[in-house]
């Protein structure tokens, strides 16, 4: 009211004084909305729930799977909640190999009733360990009805969304950047002239994955690798952890027992980082996230050394000790704040998919037809079975993208396994900085070789392998790259610049 009378000026005559008043409330309603408007400082909230499957489903991962006979460690479905009064983001993480474009869709459906998060606000990815039963489902129907498990997981992420939310309070973020390099090798090769094989489709590649160790026909790797290890931290204000969400582009390390279940090093670095940081202990429980990177040309395996002999799960755990050792000597490094821009953009892109020849057709027919029903199904019949799956799958089909800002930080997100090149293309020309790719999100549809890649051939470009056509990879890109910059206009013409708290 003090306002209105204070911009009267001359006359205070009746009219006037009203007309005064009138404008003194409308100023002072304008005032408090737009106070509470205002950022009141970030929040943020952390679980994790269970979703280790029963024994006796199958493993997936490799061309012939196996029943799981035994659980060595948990998988988990771990989430962070941010809140800067704004915007609300739920970041949710699964120790899966994968999952269904159907399953993420009805779990976002679940978190946004469940939460009033919005769909488009959820990130929902896989870790892509191969010791896990399958949440993919049939990757070569377009949607199928959720299997129990499936469903499964789908309450257990609407529940650890649920917990995060439970648990926000005040809270401050931070991001940083590490290298590890030692674990991260390009698994396509060149090799000499005539030691390629001829592929399970009938053609000549250039190049191999995973050729044979410390081989004399090496020649050199078909690609680049990417060592960097981006994270998002959170702690309360008082300084206690309370999350973290690590990115890594290494496919996954394996060397289980028979039969295991495993989150593999994704898992263990979770438990070591814990353990450096010494949040052991902690109500609620720190949670930390190692979500996979650009990691589908990118294995541990170091090409050119003959195979060492190391024990079960030896090999994951020294990958999880050198990963979770270099973010803890970055630790220090990172720059707390209280506040954070937080943003998304969700969209559903329509993409071409791959249709094979009618010779490939006909050729596939008859190796079917030729199996023997008892048989061990050899490389060729898994793809001829492949090719004639792709061939009733219609020719385009909507890929779930997303990218997000948290503070500076940009995140862009595909259903795919994403080649290193495309990471690395990714953060030179994301426009915030530092930024990383989260694959294996919000579904699952094969691998993603760049165009150049596709040239040279090789299992990750097979028909049925790979089966979004063959120049997708820089049309996701530039979609990709559209979206963080709209996010960029509009989280910075909406939001101040974050303050840093030492």
């Amino acid at each position: 009211m003090t306002a209105g009378y204070c911009m009267t000026g001359g006359d205070a005559g009746p009219d006037r004084g009203l007309k005064s008043l009138v404008l003194g409330v409308a100023l002072a309603v304008a005032a408090a909305t737009a106070g509470a408007a205002e950022p009141q400082g970030l929040k943020a909230g952390a679980a994790r729930s269970n979703i280790t499957p029963e024994l006796g489903g199958e493993i997936v991962g490799g061309f012939h799977p196996i029943p799981a006979k035994h659980i060595h460690d948990e998988l988990w479905a771990k989430c962070l909640v941010l809140d800067n009064g704004r915007t609300r983001l739920a970041l949710v993480v699964c120790d899966v190999l994968g999952l269904s474009r159907d399953t993420c869709r009805e779990a976002r459906r679940v978190v946004e009733a469940g939460t009033g998060i919005p769909a488009a606000h959820v990130m929902i990815s896989g870790t892509h360990t191969h010791s896990a039963t399958s949440v993919i489902g049939d990757r070569y129907a377009p949607t199928a009805e959720l299997t129990p498990y499936q469903r499964a997981v789908v309450r257990r992420i609407g529940d650890a969304v649920r917990c995060a939310v439970n648990n926000l309070e005040p809270a401050r973020i931070g991001w940083a950047t590490a290298s590890e390099p030692r674990h991260v090798f390009n698994r396509r090769w060149f090799m000499k002239p005539g030691t390629v094989p001829v592929n399970p489709l009938g053609g000549q590649d250039q190049v191999k994955m995973n050729p044979p160790r410390g081989s004399a026909d090496l020649v050199k790797p078909a690609g680049p690798t990417d060592p960097e290890i981006c994270f998002l931290a959170v702690q309360s204000t008082n300084g206690r952890p309370v999350a973290l969400l690590a990115n890594y582009s290494l496919h996954y390390v394996g060397g289980v027992g028979g039969g295991h279940v495993s989150a593999d090093y994704f898992g263990m670095f979770a438990d070591r980082i814990q353990q450096l940081l010494g949040a052991d202990r902690q109500d609620p429980p720190f949670v930390a996230m190692m979500c996979n990177g650009t990691s589908g040309n990118i294995n541990n395996i170091d090409f050119t050394k003959p195979s060492p002999k190391t024990a079960p799960y030896e090999r994951m755990r020294e990958v999880a000790e050198d990963v979770a050792q270099a973010v803890f000597k970055a630790w220090p490094s990172v720059r707390w704040r209280d506040e954070a821009p937080l943003g998304a953009e969700f969209e559903e892109f329509r993409v071409a998919f791959r249709r094979p020849t009618p010779e490939q057709v006909e050729r596939a027919k008859a190796i079917v037809a030729e199996r023997k029903p008892d048989a061990k199904s050899t490389l060729e019949e898994i793809y001829a079975d492949r090719v004639l799956r792709v061939s009733a799958y219609p020719e385009h089909d909507d890929l779930p993208l997303q990218a997000l800002r948290i503070g500076d930080v940009g995140l862009a997100t595909m259903p795919l396994e994403v080649f290193a090149e495309t990471g690395l293309e990714m953060k030179r020309r994301n426009p915030f900085k530092p930024s990383f790719v989260v694959s294996m999100a919000h579904g699952y549809f094969g691998y993603l070789p760049t165009p150049e890649q596709h040239k040279l051939g090789g299992y990750e470009t097979w028909l049925g392998t790979n089966r979004v056509e063959i120049e997708t990879e820089p049309k996701l890109v530039a979609r990709l790259l559209e979206m963080l910059e709209r996010l960029r206009l509009a989280t910075s013409n909406s939001q101040q610049p974050t303050p840093n708290i030492q």
